[in-house]
């Protein structure tokens, strides 16, 4: 701390401005040590870890959209009567996964030899992984195929190759099946 006198004259000796700032020094250096001392003395310290941990597991949605062999189907059928539609299945980056496809629901229906119905009539109908329709679309059991890709965390399509076979007579109506798209990752 610095002293400035006030005025200019010179203070007395033995007077009580004289020794002022050498007091207030003494009192300040007092002061810090007293408050110095009085705050905990904290020199030691220890550590320890803990673990940060999150498992990301892998997710698929699929959606698929109706096959529609059309609505004017002749009987006989004596040609192949072709259509496709698509699933798309969107799964994480890196994911593997297969799709599946069940027979149907129609009574006595193979993945070779699916069946659509109308009342008690029944129609034909086969489903492939291919355009060449080579590959029958099944559970991968009975010598059927399933799909197998990997995900992308995108959608990705995948193409259902529908075919009703020739030669097949079947009484007019309106023809339908369900099938059930099952993702395995």
């Amino acid at each position: 701390m610095l002293y400035i006198p006030v005025s200019a004259r010179p203070a007395p000796k033995n007077t009580r401005a004289s020794t002022t700032p050498l007091k207030h020094y003494q009192r300040l250096v007092f002061i810090c040590a007293l408050f110095g001392m009085s705050v905990p003395a904290w020199g030691a310290t220890a550590t320890t870890t803990f673990s940060v941990t999150g498992t990301v597991v892998a997710t698929c949605t699929i959606s698929a959209s109706p096959m529609n062999f059309g609505g004017a189907i002749p009987t006989p059928i004596n040609s192949n009567v072709d259509s496709s539609t698509t699933i798309s299945a969107t799964c994480s980056n890196g994911a593997p996964y297969q799709v599946a496809l069940n027979a149907g629901i129609g009574a006595g229906a193979t993945f070779a030899a699916r069946r659509m119905t109308s009342g008690p009539n029944t129609m034909s109908y086969a489903l492939y992984t291919t355009g060449a329709r080579s590959s029958v679309w099944g559970d991968g059991t009975a010598g059927s195929s399933v799909v197998s890709n990997t995900g992308s965390g995108a959608a990705q399509t995948l193409t259902v190759f529908g075919r009703i076979p020739a030669p097949q007579s079947v009484p007019t109506g309106t023809y339908s099946d369900t099938i059930t798209v099952t993702i395995t990752f």
